[in-house]
């Protein structure tokens, strides 16, 4: 058995409250994971060619305001 089965049969052993807890918990440390890659591509310019795409769109004429 892996280690994800091993954690998804324990997640669905969980009760209401604690799955409630877990599920808060994980979602904080997925957000924190997705902000430091986030913020490494940014820092190795990953983003940088889809942000100057965006910039010619709009300058473009080809962006509406949300």
């Amino acid at each position: 058995m892996s280690r994800v089965e091993k954690i998804e049969g324990q997640v669905k052993e969980l009760s209401p409250e604690e799955l409630s807890a877990f599920r808060e918990w994980f979602a904080e440390f997925d957000a924190e994971i997705w902000d430091r890659q986030f913020e490494s591509d940014v820092n190795t310019g990953k983003l940088d060619g889809l942000a100057e795409r965006a910039l010619r769109d709009h300058a473009s004429g080809r962006s509406t305001e949300l």
